[in-house]
Formats: structure tokens, sequence, C-alpha cells
């Protein structure tokens, strides 16, 4: 039917205008209408009075006629009962419309605790108080717990650890170029919520804070500012002096923001130890590292082909190569180039033989490089080519013969059979060299343009402007043959994403072999335990096949190579012969050694101006964050630490390489256990990139954020406009309405959450507005408990059972000490996914939505003695749900804790340094958890068939016990489980274990104890119940086979529990199948 809102109303709406129902009438108005009805009967009548002749006769009505009008009067108001009845019905039927309160926004909280203070708590009913608002629970407490010093490590009068131990993590350093991400977030969470575990255990607990200096890419962020700031600035300009005093006054900067994010995550770090790789205790660590290494051969000097960024102009370890797999030829922007170069192809060319005129065809991926070949390869036995071993060919471009020779390596039937030689600047090709005694010819600058050695018609230009020029000037001379798509791997550089290039450079190497050998024994051996599943493999595969290291790195931002070459009057000319550097961890020492090796010589030292790479200080960063080399307190006592937490991939860049100088340098382990936490990815599954926009601020999670504060924080970065547009669109689709205050605990406990030790995060902001909403029912879940504990409430001494409890008492704290054994054990094994599925299980859907439910009719009508044994079992299963939380909630469940009453005798100040919940088997009470999970289910199914039936009224239900212990206490529960079934249940029999319920009943089996059944009524309709129970029956026969191919999937090593666990969900299954399949022969009965 077509409405026309404008004339006619839409249905169930009164009569009015498009824009709204009319104004009502005034009093006025209506005594005016009213005056007029009565005094006009021919006009409008009033309410009540018939129109018509006021001083007429009036007309007697006949029996039949008065009859008529009864029945027909009776039928219109059985007609209007039934619109009304309908109408309820209707109206019960939609979901409620909440009214949209109009909230006033408030003003930004305002903490009025002192920094440093103990918070000060304000009332629950205050306006910033009644909701749970993270920015309000989270702040002052921090600022304390570091005055306190509760987050130092404690030791006993003596300077021993506590009896049971000793727990330390050093933090992954971030490196000190900017602002935090999630993945820190993530590291920062797991890392704090075993520390504060441990703690809460009572060890002695360190959690080590600290940054990495991050040579190359700091040196980078700092060039780039100076540059875009300060009208081309570079650090030449500025000298290297200058330019790192402008590093280390950037660095101030930017290190205290990561320091406030770290806090502001609550990550519980003894600020009184942090460090840094270029503070002066780790810089004489790795002074005394080189020199031991270098002294004892380990360490090398040699002039070997690096991987060499023309864009960063430094030389980069096999690590920091990223390797682009292209399937053939495609254009790829590379830095310092307008238009894109083409890779990913082979090209054919012509060499000719010098004194004939025969040619000799090679093929090359890269055709600039030709410019610095030496020689040509084939296979001895390659009749094509026999006759020509030991000619030359004649270079086109430069002065110069090549000869060609015999190499068994060579493979005669792949391309030409032919290949051509670039020593200097090809990884195959320099073995080649030096094997067949060819000459190195460098033909590139630092900057990567082409030298003298490239020829003058090339020199000076860009080395990818002469990939296109060389074959120029190849077709010119008629040498040119062609191209053809291939397939192959282009190496980038991770920081700057520039193609990198093999460069002949004289570096620093360290030898790998002797180091890497005990480096897997420690893991083979299990002193050392790496997890998740497969990262040991994967560690030990590298570890075997490890090249030896590049250190140097031309940079100016780092720890200066203490090294010196000594020049020797009329001796050899600076770094052309590796025997005359020395190195000293002072250049005294340095000159000790020289006088020492060159005895009676006059001499000049000039200190190498290299840097060393990044990470060869943070792999001294286990032990030289304890004071090493000085023989301090915190290394005798603390180390080796307890755990490395860290991202998979960077296992090799720094995990390998703290191991084998930890045991190099100290003879131990540098931790015993590794976990490697997963990568974070957006929600759509990508990697997160700026260009992309998916990188996400944790502080914008914790404090919120409008869209276009998003938006802005784009612009900010070095994102070129057409990026900053595809960022900014993918912004407005994944956050429309910005990000939501969600706090620090939220986020904590939604990334230990995603925690699974399986493959990588797709991470959604989402998700941490659904935690936000638990920390709000924590938080009112809490108020509501604090609000009926009496003025003068004393909890008891101890929080075990004191046998007045009731069974709903017993079964919560039964379930209290269950969450506290599956916690421990999740945190033990690192099954940190669990860790928060047993708190939210036990918060949630145990404490919140059973017991404290269950327990407010106890507390309002219940005798005195069982108002104050469930308030006491209320009190001990909130304070133990505050502990167990706090190593992932730390903010609110101080909050929360600091309000709660104090045990008789207990002084503790902060939930930090409370005691951990353990395992009690005194509350362990499997049997009032059966009775009591069995009046739950059976309260809930009565409820659920109800609701399905539509039943309102009389409802009368059953409960089938499949064995004597479900009957004793389904009957000996018969009113709590009625009192639970709802106010629509007006029968409930409990029947004997083999007696069935009346034909025609509905049936929702509870587990494998029981089953339950309500009445339809008298108009059953088999076929129709038939046709409900058909796909429930499928669905679990479904389940039965499912769960039989988890059994049989489990191996024979999976624990007993394990096992016994899944044999009980199939046997669940199997009985509910059985109560399904008897159910439906019921009603097949029926129809028969």
């Amino acid at each position: 039917m077509a409405l026309n809102a404008a004339s006619h109303n839409p249905t169930g709406e009164k009569t009015g205008p498009v824009s709204g129902q009319p104004p009502p009438p005034s009093d006025d108005t209506k005594n005016a209408v009213l005056e007029a009805a009565n005094g006009d009967l021919k006009g409008h009548n009033a309410p009540g009075q018939d129109g018509g002749d006021k001083k007429g006769e009036t007309k007697q009505k006949s029996e039949k006629e008065l009859a008529k009008e009864k029945a027909k009067a009776e039928k219109i108001a059985k007609l209007a009962a039934k619109q009304e009845k309908q109408k309820a019905m209707a109206a019960a039927s939609q979901p409620k419309q909440k009214e949209k309160k109009q909230q006033q926004k408030l003003a930004p909280y305002v903490e009025e605790t002192t920094k440093g203070e103990k918070k000060i708590l304000k009332p629950l009913d205050d306006e910033y108080h009644k909701a749970y608002i993270p920015s309000v629970v989270e702040s002052a407490w921090y600022d304390w717990w570091e005055r306190e010093g509760f987050h130092l490590p404690e030791f006993q009068e003596n300077g021993e650890v506590k009896p049971k131990g000793s727990y330390v993590i050093s933090i992954p350093p971030p490196n000190v170029t900017g602002a935090l991400h999630i993945g820190h977030a993530l590291a920062t969470s797991l890392q704090d919520a075993l520390i504060r575990w441990n703690r809460m255990k009572g060890l002695t607990v360190l959690y080590v804070p600290g940054c990495d200096h991050a040579g190359i890419s700091t040196q980078s962020v700092v060039e780039n500012m100076l540059y875009n700031r300060r009208n081309g600035l570079t650090r030449h300009d500025l000298g290297r002096e200058k330019f790192v005093e402008t590093v280390w006054e950037w660095k101030e900067e930017y290190h205290m923001k990561i320091n406030k994010v770290m806090k502001r995550l609550g990550g519980s770090m003894d600020w009184t130890r942090e460090a840094f790789t270029m503070s002066p205790i780790l810089s004489a660590a790795v002074r005394k590292t080189f020199v031991q290494l270098h002294d004892e051969g380990l360490i090398y000097r040699a002039n070997r082909l690096v991987n060499w960024c023309t864009k960063l102009n430094t030389a980069l370890s096999n690590l920091e190569v990223d390797q682009k797999d292209l399937e053939g030829a495609t254009k790829l922007d590379v830095p310092g180039y307008d238009k894109k170069i083409e890779f990913g192809c082979i090209w054919n060319f012509k060499y000719p033989i010098d004194g004939t005129n025969e040619t000799i065809e090679v093929a090359t991926t890269r055709p600039e490089t030709m410019l610095g070949d030496s020689g040509v390869a084939v296979h001895p036995s390659d009749e094509r080519y026999k006759h020509l071993i030991g000619k030359h060919v004649k270079h086109p471009f430069v002065d110069r013969l090549l000869p060609i020779f015999g190499d068994e390596t060579v493979e005669k039937d792949f391309g030409t059979g032919a290949v051509k030689i670039t020593p200097a600047h090809d990884f195959n090709d320099f073995k080649r060299g030096k094997e067949h005694n060819l000459d190195f010819i460098n033909i590139l600058t630092d900057d990567g343009l082409m030298n003298a050695n490239a020829g003058p018609i090339f020199e000076g230009q860009k080395r990818f402007d002469v990939r296109y020029s060389v074959i120029t000037e190849l077709e010119k001379r008629g040498l040119y043959v062609g191209k053809a798509d291939n397939k192959m791997a282009i190496p980038l550089c991770n920081k700057s994403k520039d193609v990198i290039e093999p460069v002949m450079k004289p570096q620093w190497w360290m030898q790998m072999k002797p180091l890497a050998g005990p480096a897997i024994d420690v893991v083979k051996n299990g002193q050392i335990k790496m997890m998740p599943e497969g990262t040991e493999k994967t560690y030990i595969r590298w570890m075997e096949n490890v090249d030896d290291w590049c250190l140097s790195r031309q940079l100016w931002w780092g720890h200066q190579v203490p090294a010196y070459f000594v020049k020797l009057q009329d001796g050899p000319e600076y770094d052309t012969e590796a025997g005359h550097w020395v190195c000293g961890a002072t250049e005294e020492e340095a000159k000790e050694k020289a006088e020492k090796k060159f005895p009676g010589k006059k001499f000049e030292l000039e200190r190498d101006p290299d840097c060393l790479d990044t990470w060869f200080s943070s792999g001294l960063w286990p032990f030289s964050t304890l004071g090493w080399p000085e023989q301090t307190h915190d290394l005798q006592k603390l180390y080796p630490t307890s755990m490395l937490e860290t991202g998979w991939d960077i296992l090799f860049f720094w995990v390998a390489r703290m191991i084998f100088f930890g045991l190099k340098m100290t003879g131990q382990v540098p931790f015993t256990e590794v976990y490697c936490h997963s990568l974070i990815r957006d929600s759509e599954g990508r990697k997160m990139s700026k260009s992309l926009g998916n990188v996400i601020d944790p502080v914008d999670i914790m404090d919120g954020i409008t869209l276009d504060g998003l938006t802005d924080k784009l612009k900010v970065g070095n994102l070129a406009p057409k990026e900053i547009e595809r960022a900014s669109k993918w912004q407005k689709s994944a956050f429309p309405d910005g990000i939501d205050e969600c706090g620090a605990d939220a986020l904590r406990f939604s990334l230990i959450n995603y925690t699974t030790g399986g493959g990588d995060i797709n991470f959604d902001v989402k998700v941490m507005r659904s935690y936000r909403n638990f920390c709000n029912k924590i938080y009112q879940a809490t108020k509501y408990v604090l609000g009926n504990l009496p003025a003068d409430f004393v909890p008891q001494e101890k929080g075990g059972k004191t046998g007045k409890e009731s069974l709903p008492e017993r079964w919560i704290l039964h379930k209290m000490t269950i969450a506290a054994k599956d916690v421990n054990e999740a945190m033990e094994t690192r099954q940190f996914s669990n860790v928060t599925q047993a708190l939210h299980r036990y918060w949630l859907y145990e404490l919140c939505d059973v017991y404290i439910e269950n327990s407010k009719s106890i507390i309002r009508d219940g005798t005195e003695e069982q108002r104050r044994s469930a308030i006491d079992t209320l009190y001990t299963a909130l304070d133990s749900a505050l502990r167990m939380m706090h190593p992932i909630m730390p903010f609110l469940t101080e909050e929360l804790w600091q309000r709660l009453p104090r045990r008789p005798k207990d002084t503790t100040k902060s939930i930090v340094i409370a005691d951990y919940p353990q395992y009690e088997s005194s509350l362990d009470d499997p049997e009032s958890d059966r009775a009591y999970e069995l009046i739950l289910g059976c309260s809930k199914g009565v409820r659920s068939l109800i609701q399905e039936y539509g039943i309102k009224d009389d409802g009368k239900a059953f409960v089938q016990p499949h064995n004597d212990e479900a009957y004793n206490t389904a009957h000996a529960e018969h009113a709590a489980i009625k009192a639970l079934s709802g106010k629509h249940l007006a029968e409930l029999t409990i029947l004997n274990p083999g007696q069935y319920p009346p034909a025609g009943s509905a049936v929702y089996p509870v587990s494998s104890a029981a089953a339950v059944f309500v009445q339809i009524g008298d108009k059953v309709e088999p076929e129709k119940e038939i046709q409900r129970l058909k796909p429930k029956l499928e669905a679990t026969a479904k389940g039965v086979s499912e769960q039989e191919r988890v059994l049989g999937s489990l191996g024979e090593k999976v624990r007993g529990e394990v096992r016994k666990e899944e044999e009980r969900k199939l046997q669940e299954l199997l009985d509910e199948q059985k109560v399904y399949q008897q159910s439906l022969e019921k009603f097949e009965e029926m129809k028969l």
C-alpha cells in the first residue's frame, strides 16, 4: 500500500502533517468548542451526547432493538479488547528502544593529586566516577608507583635475591627515532604482564628500560630534518662534532617522548637503571668487546664486496637487505631518479675477440656493470669456445683486454654458455676473480655515479642512466643482441629502499663460524628455550649457514670503531695494509700496541672514521645493561636474565647476536628463554605502513582521536601528496568516527588476547572498544560490591571457607581457585590468550553474570548469617579477581583494589606488590561445581524453552536426571531451579532417572547429567515439532563427527587432562544426540 505521509497518516500513527503532529489545543479553545456543542445539538455534538433537538420527544426502543444494540456493543467491546491485545503483543515483540539521553560532555578531567603522591580517591557517585572513564581511572597511579619504588628489584638484607628466585627482562630497546607503534605496545604488554605476575609471586624482579641509538635510522632522520628545516644544510656543512651534538639534542627530545608512552602503557620498568646504547657504560662494553675479539683474531680487516647503499652512503649486513622477487620485466621507483627503472630483464650483447673477426655473446641483468668487466668465463669442455680459451676480448668502451678462461662451474646449457665476469661488483664473480687472478675494477663512486674506470663516455653519469646509455652505445657499434624477461630478485636496502650495489670496500669483519657453534649448542641442549614451536629450527638453520658479519658503517652517529691505522714514515698509504691496524679502548692503549708492533719506528695513528653496526652494541644489551664489563651487584645476582621477548623478524638481527656475544664475553647464556611474538597487521591483513595510513599510534587508542586528528598526523610526516590521499581514504573507511578513548588496560588486554603463538595478528581497533566495555563491567561490578558492603565491614582474616557457605558460594570459590590454576598454568607455559580467556570467563560469566546476580537476593532477603557469609564470599571472589587481573590491567585493578577494605593485619600498600592468587585445593569442589552447574543449566534450559514457545502463564517443566547424583541435586535444589527459571514457570517436576515426561513436551539437553522438558500444551503439532528437532539433531550429529575427528588427531604425547577433556566433550554431544533422538521418536509416535 502506498502512503503519502503529507496527506495520509503513516501506519500506526495519528493523522498529522508531514512535519509532525499539530500542537494540542489550548484550554480556552477546548472550552469554547464544548460550549458551542452543548448549546447547538445540530452542530458538533459534545462528547457523550447525541445530536438532535434537545426539546424533541425521546423515542422508546423495543426489546428487540435493545437486545440488538447490546449484542452490537458486546461485539465492539470484544473487537476492541482483541485489538488492544494485538497491540500489546506487537509492542512486546519489538526490541525496546532506549531513550537516547542527552549526555552532557564532561570537561577534561583534572587530577588533583600532587605528582608522586598516592591518588586521591573520589566518591564513586562523582560525575567523573559514575561510569568507567579510562583517563580518570588511569591518572596519578604510575607516578606514585615510581616514587614508592614498587618497580625496583627487592633483595634480601644480605644482598641476595629473594628465596623464590629472580626474574629479569631487558626491554628490546626501541629506536630513538620517533614515536612508538602498536608493535611496541604488544611487546610491552606481554613483557610487563610477566614482570608484574612474577613480582606478585614474590620473586626479585627487574624490568630494564632503555633505547637504541639506531645509527642508520637516526642519522638519516636528522639529516633529512637539517635539509628540510635549514635550507638544504648537510652534515658535512656542520662537521662531525657539531652534527653529533645536534643528534644528541634530537635524541633527548624523542627519548623522553618514548619513555612517556612506555609509562602510559603501564610498563613497570625500573627507570633508575635506564640504559642507552651510547651511554658511557655501554660504550665501554662496546670498546672492550671489539678490542678483545680483534686481538683474538675473530675481528679482521679485509677489502671485500659489501652491500652498498648509495642513498645512505654506507655498507649494510645481509640482514639489512630485502630481496624483492620479480617474475619478469618490471619498472621500479629508485631513490634519486625521476623516472622508473626497468628490472627483471636479461640483456644480451657481444664482445669482439681481439685480433679476429669473431665475437662472443654474453648476457647480463645489469648492463651498466659491463664497464667493470675483467674477464669472460666458459666451460673448458664446451666445443663452441675451446679454441678461444687463452685469447682476449676487446672492451668496446675502454682500453681494456679481457681474458677468456675455462671454469668448470660455468653451465654450458645456460644462456650462451659464456659468462661476463665483474669481480668488483658481483658476489658470484668475486670468487671467480680471486681464483683466476682477474683485475678488480671499481666503476662506482659512493653516491652511485660512474667513476673514471667506466671510461670518458660514461664518467659522472648515474648508474641506472648508464643502464640505458650502454645499450644505446652497443647498438651503435652493432654489438647489442636483445633482451628478454628474466625471473630474478632485486636487493633493496630495508631502510631507504635503494637498490643495493655490491662494491669493494676495506671493512671490519667478524668471523661467525667459531661463534655460531656454541650458540647453536645451547639451543639444542635446552639451555635456551625458544617459543613458539618452530622458532628453534629456524634459528639453527640460519646459524648453521651464517656468513661473516660486516661490522663497518660509514656513519657519524654511533660507536666509532676503536681501531687506528699505523702510518709509518715511508710506509704504506692509509688502509692499504691490513697488518698496520691496531685496536685499543683508548688512543693511549692503541699507541702502546703500535710501539710493540713496530719497535723503534716513527709513526702517526689515524683512527677509522667509520662506526660499528648498531646491532654490535645491541648484541651486548642483556649484560651491558647490568653494568658489564664491571662486575656490578646487578650483574652478579641478576645475570643471566630470564627471558627475551621480541618479534620473530629480528631473530637473526638481534637474538642470535646476543646469544653468541653473551657466551663469548661472559661465558654464560644471556637469557634462558626466547619468546617471539607475532607481527601486527591491519584489520585487512596488510602490513602496517605509513604510506597506507594504517600505522596505529597506541596513544591514539588509549586517549582517543578524531578522524581529522588522524588525517592531520599524516601531513606531519614525509609522505607524498598521493600517499596522503590514499592513506586518508583508508582511514576514513576504517575509522569514520575516529577512535574512541579505550585506555591502556583495554589495549593491553586486547593485545595479549591476540597472542595465540600462531601467525600474524590482524589488528582491529573495534576489538579495543569491546574490551573497554569489559573494563566498564569490572568497574560497575566492583561498584556494586562496594555499595553492598556494610559501613563497618571488616573482611575475614583469611579468605578460605568457614563451612557455612551456601551452594552458590561454594561454586564461586571453586571457580575462583580453578581460574587461578588456569591463569598461572597459562602464564607459565606462555599461552597468553588462554590467560585472558580464563580471566574473561571468570570475571564476566562466573562472577558478574552468575554469582553477583544470584547473591543479590541473599543479601536482600537472607538471614543475618546468610548475608554475612554471602558478603564475605563476594569480597573474597572480588579481591582475588582484581589481583588475578592486575598483570594485564594494572591501572583499573589498582583503582578498584585501593577502594576495598583490607583484611586484618594486611598492610600491603599497593596491588602491585600484593600476593598473586594461587590454586587452593581446599576450595576445589567439583561436587558443588557439578551441582550448581546443573541448577544453572536446568534453569537456563527452562527459560529458553518458555521463550521459544511463547509460554506466558502456567508453564510446566520437567527435569529428567540421567544419574542418581543429578537426581539428588535436582531434588534438593528444586526451589532454586524453579526460582531461577523465571516467573512464567508455575510447576516444576523432578523425574526419576529413566522416567519420561508427558507426551508433547519440548526438550533442552542440559548436559550428560540431565535434560529439561517443557509441556507445550494441548494443541501439539507433532510434525511441526519434528521439523524443529531435525536441524538440532543434525547439528549435534555433525558435532559428534567433528569431536571424534579431534580425538583421533590427538598425538600420543598429548597430556592426559587434555585427552580427558576432549572425551568429556564427546560424551556430552553423544548424550545430547540421544536426548534429541528420543524426543523425535516420541513425536513420531504421536503422529501415529
